[in-house]
C-alpha cells in the first residue's frame, strides 16, 4: 500500500491544497470572460439579445456535460474528471477572444460551458472526499476560493484593460495562469486509487453503524430530491441577486448607478466573507444550523431590502442577504455527495445540475415578475424561498458514521 500513516496528513493537506487550487482556477477564469464581454461583444458584433441568447449555450453546454460527470467519476474517480473539465475551461477561455462573429461565438461560449459542468460536479465531489477524511467542515473554504479567484479576475482584467492589452491576450495570459495552476492541482489531489480506499472506507462505516431495515433506498432517493430543490432555490436566489440588486437599487430608492453599484457589492462581499465563517460555524453548531440559521439571517436581509426607503439601511439589506445564503450551498453539496459514496459522482451531479438551473433561471424569473409586479416586490419570491430553507434545513444532517483511519493509512496493513 502507498502510504503510511505518518505520511497521512501531509497528503490530505496536499489534497485540500489541490481542490483549493482548482476552485480558484475556475472562478478566476470565469471572473476573466466576464470582465471582457463588452470587448468580445464589439469584437463580434453581436446585439445585447443576440448576446444573451449566446451566454444561454454556455449554461447549456454545462448542464449536459453535468449529466455523465457523475459516469466519469464512478469510472475514473473525481480527480480526472476535475483535470479534464479545467483543461477545456482553460482551453475554452480563448476562444471568445478568438470568435469573429455569432456562430464561433456561441460555439467558444458552449465548450467553455462543457468544462464548466464537468468541474462543477467533479471538484465538488472531491472537496466532499477530502472533507470527510479531514472529519470537519471545510467545504466552504472551497467555495470561498472560488469568489476570491472570481475578484483576482476581476482586478487583473480590469488592469490589463486599464492598459489597453488585447482581448485575445489577456485571455491567453490568463488560459496560462489557469493551465499552471491546473497542473499544481494534479499532482496534489488524491489518486484513484487513494479515492478508492477512502470511500470503500467511509462506505463500510456507514453500512456498519446503519442497522439491516431493508428501507433507505426510498427515503434517499426522498432526501436527493429535496437537496436538489434547496440547491434549486439558494442558487436561484443567487444568481437573482447578482444581475438584480443593482437596478433594484436605482428603481426602489432612485440611486445613481454608482452607489446602486455597492448594493451587489455588498452582496458578494458578504458571500465571500460568510463562506470564509461557515466551516467553524458548521462544526461548531453542525450544518443544520448553518442552513436554519442562514436561512433566517436571508429572509430578515431580504424583507430589509424589500421595506426599507434609505439607502444605507437597503445596503445592510443585501449584505445579510449574501451572508446567510453563502454557507447554505456548502452544506447541501456536503449532504448529497455523502448520500452514497459508491456512486456519490451522480447523486451530486443531480444537485449541482438543479442548482445551477435555478443559477440560470433566476435572473429571468426575478426580470419577468419585475415586468408584472415591480421589481422590489419581485423579491418577496427568494424571501419565500428563504422560509423553505428553514422548513427543510434538516436535509442536510450528515449521517452519523464512524470513519476510520485505515484507507490513508493502509501500508500499516499486511498484504495477503
Amino acid at each position: 500500500m502507498a502510504s503510511s500513516t505518518s505520511k497521512t496528513s501531509p497528503e490530505l493537506r496536499r489534497a485540500r491544497l489541490g481542490v483549493f487550487g482548482a476552485f480558484t482556477i475556475v472562478g478566476f477564469l470565469t471572473a476573466i470572460w466576464l470582465v471582457n464581454i463588452p470587448d468580445i461583444q464589439q469584437r463580434t458584433g453581436v446585439s445585447h439579445p443576440v448576446l444573451g441568447g449566446l451566454i444561454l449555450l454556455l449554461g447549456l453546454g454545462a448542464l449536459i456535460s453535468m449529466q455523465f460527470t457523475g459516469l466519469l467519476i464512478r469510472r475514473f474517480g473525481s480527480r480526472t474528471p476535475t483535470l479534464i473539465g479545467l483543461g477545456l475551461v482553460v482551453a475554452a477561455v480563448n476562444l471568445p477572444g478568438l470568435a469573429s462573429d455569432a456562430p464561433s461565438l456561441g460555439a467558444a461560449l458552449f465548450i467553455f460551458g462543457l468544462g464548466h459542468g464537468i468541474t462543477d460536479v467533479a471538484m465538488n465531489q472531491h472537496a466532499v472526499v477530502v472533507e470527510r477524511s479531514y472529519k470537519r467542515p471545510i467545504m466552504s473554504a472551497f467555495h470561498a476560493l472560488f469568489s476570491l479567484g472570481g475578484a483576482i479576475g476581476a482586478v487583473c482584467g480590469a488592469a490589463a484593460q486599464s492598459i489597453h492589452l488585447q482581448v485575445s491576450w489577456i485571455l491567453l495570459s490568463a488560459a496560462l495562469l489557469g493551465l499552471a495552476g491546473t497542473v499544481w492541482s494534479a499532482f496534489l489531489m488524491f489518486s484513484q486509487k487513494t479515492e478508492l480506499l477512502l470511500e470503500s472506507d467511509h462506505e463500510t462505516a456507514s453500512q456498519r453503524d446503519t442497522p439491516p431495515s431493508g428501507q433507505p433506498a426510498k427515503p434517499q432517493r426522498g432526501r436527493v430530491l429535496v437537496l436538489a430543490l434547496l440547491a434549486f432555490l439558494v442558487l436561484l436566489s443567487e444568481g437573482a441577486a447578482n444581475d438584480w440588486s443593482a437596478l433594484q437599487t436605482v428603481e426602489h430608492l432612485g440611486e445613481p448607478e454608482a452607489a446602486a453599484a455597492l448594493a451587489y457589492g455588498a452582496f458578494a462581499s458578504a458571500m465571500t466573507l460568510g463562506r470564509l465563517c461557515a466551516d467553524r460555524l458548521a462544526h461548531a453548531a453542525g450544518s443544520v444550523k448553518v442552513v436554519r440559521f442562514g436561512s433566517l439571517v436571508a429572509a430578515v436581509g431580504m424583507l430589509v431590502v424589500i421595506a426599507s426607503p434609505l439607502y444605507p439601511v437597503s445596503l445592510l439589506g443585501w449584505f445579510f442577504f449574501g451572508m446567510g445564503l453563502s454557507g447554505i450551498i456548502p452544506q447541501v453539496y456536503t449532504a448529497a455527495g455523502s448520500i452514497n459514496p459508491s456512486d456519490a459522482g451522480k447523486t451530486l451531479s443531480r444537485v449541482v445540475s438543479s442548482g445551477y438551473i435555478g443559477l440560470l433561471a433566476g435572473p429571468a424569473i426575478i426580470g419577468w415578475l419585475g415586468g408584472l409586479i415591480g421589481l422590489t416586490l419581485a423579491f418577496l419570491l427568494p424571501f419565500a424561498f428563504c422560509i423553505i430553507g428553514i422548513l427543510f434545513a434538516s436535509t442536510v444532517s450528515p449521517v452519523e458514521t464512524r470513519v476510520t483511519k485505515r484507507a490513508l493509512a493502509g501500508s500499516k496493513r499486511p498484504e495477503s
